[in-house]
């Protein structure tokens, strides 16, 4: 280094003391010695080097750096950081998106430290390239997305490890014998994080549950709801304190009610169903009108704010429906006891009442806490029977009540409710729950009846408290159940798609949009490729979400609506229930941030119960498709990818893959804008939604995939 000047020494220093912070501010965590800094920052003159030994000492006295231990210094100053939720491909690249950036901060796996898939992680950018992608490090783990993971235990050498089932979670954990918990090598296990200090060390973990062997369809099932965060078992605290309730029906709490239990009250609900929140009471009225009675299990009367219930009812958010199980959200003795509509059982309730015509007009509704008798529990086949035959219990109450529902659905969908009746795939499992049938549920009268009516007291419920009844009105804070207008670009995007069929809608009127689409569903009833263009059609929605902020609801065409109707399954129900009753009885409003926080989480685990509840369906129709392995059936196009194209079959909609690779007689490349494979050398193209006919490769539990071979 030559001789410094008074200007080049304060320009040197300026520069040592940058590249030392810009160091730091990719490696925080970091603590060094100053022969580590020196050559970090590739600094060899002795000069120099006094030069960065000072600005180490004012750094030091600023404290931007503390010495951590004798002769180590680390990072105490601000770090220029990023937070985002980090999700993993199979490679090992992580990817994080960050709001109010057009795309996400790709994180290449030398540089993903300590950080799992779903993580929420914060990251410095890394100076790349101009003109190229966004890249990062990741600085910091900010919330672990689950604390439990379901793996399966090996041993290497004399060590245990466990390797996760989620193929994104890339890393294998190390297992002390000592935290084997009776795990052995082979079994599928859930093991909790323990420590992970060094990210080039296997982070090590301990087993908290043993779940069995794999493809046992018990510990599978278990897995699915481990990996997407739902607990196996309600806390000790949570049982003891369900089974302290007191659960009586008691005269001083009834007289605080209006009595509904001398009307006629019904629940229609699945033939399996363990849990009845809601019932219908119908009573015909002196004037000719009718009073029919939505009554919904009182949930809020038992779980009470800040209990052990409510905490772990708030953390769950939902019930999960597994194919072979409920997994519900309160504990049995409420769900299938205390709160649940049972025949021949008073119950307590909140209600929405409406004085209806026989043309389905509400002349007035009434909302309040009730009790109720149960005098019959239906199921959908009885009452459907009743409304085909004309034959039956009730059978005069159940028409009339049916006559008023066709009219307000009809109604509905003038308005511009869009009709998504999507066929559900259901399994008819033997005693070792195995499936030995697939069948599809369809709605029929009898559940669009109680469709109807739930819908109604939703909707009631928001407008209540939502409606403004004078402009200077001040609206109290609600649980919204919202769902915006769709993107208008996915619109264009599917009406493309759909032409290839031959159909069509009009885009041209907003207001038209959605008769359009219902005029759409209509016609492709019955089609091969009904299921895909009822799945695009949805795809192309906006996602319905839980909010404070009203916005109505597009795809019923409600102004206001809730969720009131389900509290035993759904907390945002619950909450709705608390809200409404304090209102209804002149309290203030709550505290909209609070409420709205409530909201977010409860979306997010409504999205991964049903994440794990197709993930359910997939584990089941690969078993049921493991014992039709080479076997021919004939399927249609569902999905196109790089490496290979899905395909559904028709006869049950079990869904498979064919990789590119495996198919005969050509090279076959991704056509993306076109959706279809062509083969490079014969110009034969497999395009989305074509028919096809396949054969079952193979059906490989773990993974969940079934193997097709296209045939011809």
């Amino acid at each position: 280094m030559p001789k410094p000047t008074a200007k080049n020494l304060s320009n040197h220093v300026k520069k040592l003391r940058g590249e030392l912070t810009n160091y730091f501010n990719e490696y925080p965590n970091e603590a060094l010695n100053l022969r580590q800094m020196f050559a970090r920052l590739n600094v060899t003159d002795a000069v120099e080097k006094q030069i960065l030994t000072r600005i180490i000492e004012g750094m030091l006295s600023e404290k931007t750096l503390v010495e951590e231990n004798r002769g180590k210094y680390r990072w105490n100053g601000p770090v220029q950081t990023l937070q985002g939720r980090i999700l993993f491909n199979r490679n090992g690249d992580g990817f994080v998106e960050i709001d109010g950036k057009d795309q996400d901060i790709l994180i290449p796996e030398q540089y993903t430290g300590q950080a799992f898939h779903e993580d929420v992680v914060s990251i410095k950018l890394i100076t790349g390239k101009r003109g190229s992608r966004a890249k990062g490090r990741v600085i910091s783990i900010i919330e672990r997305a689950r604390e439990n993971y379901p793996c399966i235990l090996f041993r290497h050498g004399k060590r245990m490890f466990a390797k996760p089932d989620n193929a994104k979670m890339n890393v294998d954990f190390f297992v002390d014998d000592a935290d084997l918990n009776g795990g052995k090598e082979g079994e599928k296990v859930v093991v909790e994080l323990v420590e992970w200090n060094n990210p080039r060390m296997a982070p090590r973990a301990a087993v908290t549950d043993v779940l069995g062997k794999p493809g046992d369809m018990r510990a599978e099932g278990d897995a699915i709801l481990v990996e997407f965060g739902f607990p196996l078992h309600f806390p000790a605290e949570v049982e003891a304190e369900a089974n302290a309730l007191d659960t009586r029906i008691l005269p001083e709490e009834i007289a605080k009610r209006r009595d509904f239990r001398d009307t006629l009250t019904f629940t229609i609900d699945p033939a399996d169903a363990k849990d009845f929140d809601d019932a219908i009471s119908f009573k015909k009225l002196e004037n000719g009108r009718y009073e029919i009675g939505v009554h919904i299990a009182d949930v809020t009367h038992y779980v009470t704010p800040n209990s052990a219930i409510e905490r772990e009812a708030q953390n769950r958010a939902t019930s999960v429906y597994l194919v072979d199980r409920v997994i519900p959200m309160l504990p049995e003795v409420l769900s299938n006891m205390a709160c649940s509509l049972r025949p021949e059982e008073e119950k307590y309730t909140f209600s929405v009442v409406f004085e209806m015509d026989e043309k389905g007009n509400i002349h007035d509704t009434w909302i309040g806490k009730t009790v109720i008798y149960s005098d019959h529990r239906f199921t959908y086949e009885d009452v459907q029977e009743t409304l085909e035959t004309g034959e039956g219990l009730y059978k005069d109450e159940l028409n009339t009540i049916n006559s008023m529902a066709k009219i307000i659905r009809e109604k509905r969908l003038k308005d511009g409710a869009i009709a998504f009746d999507k066929v559900e795939v259901r399994f008819k499992l033997d005693e070792a729950k195995k499936p030995v049938e697939v069948y599809f549920k369809v709605q029929k009268d009898a559940h669009k009846l109680i469709e109807e009516f739930m819908l109604l007291a939703n909707k009631a419920v928001a407008m209540k408290v939502g409606k403004k009844e004078k402009k200077e009105d001040h609206v109290k804070t609600f649980v919204y159940r919202t769902h915006d207008y769709p993107d208008p670009e996915k619109l264009r995007e599917f009406a493309e798609f759909i032409k290839r069929f031959g159909y069509k809608i009009d885009l041209n009127n907003p207001n038209k949009i959605a008769n359009s689409i219902n005029a759409l569903l209509k016609v492709v009833q019955g089609k091969p490729e009904q299921n895909m263009i009822e799945m695009l059609a949805i795809r192309s929605m906006a996602k319905a979400d839980y909010s404070t902020n009203n916005i109505g609801h597009f795809g019923l065409a409600f102004p206001f609506y809730s969720h009131f109707t389900s509290p035993i399954r759904r907390y945002p129900d619950m909450m709705a229930h608390r809200l409404l009753f304090g209102y209804l009885h002149g309290e203030a409003s709550a505290k909209e941030s609070e409420i709205e926080k409530l909201c977010k989480h409860s979306g997010l685990m409504e999205r991964k119960a049903a994440n794990a509840e197709r993930e359910s369906t997939k584990l089941y129709q690969t078993m049921f498709m493991y014992e039709h392995v080479g076997d021919v059936f004939d399927g249609v196009v569902s999905g196109i990818t790089e490496w290979g194209v899905f395909v559904e079959i028709i006869v049950n909609k079990c869904e498979g893959l064919v990789r590119l690779r495996d198919i005969d007689g050509d090279y076959y490349i991704y056509d993306q804008p076109n959706m279809q494979i062509v083969g490079q050398r014969t110009k034969n193209t497999i395009k989305l939604g074509e028919k096809v006919t396949v054969k079952v490769e193979a059906a490989d539990l773990a993974t969940r995939r079934i193997d097709l071979k296209i045939m011809g």
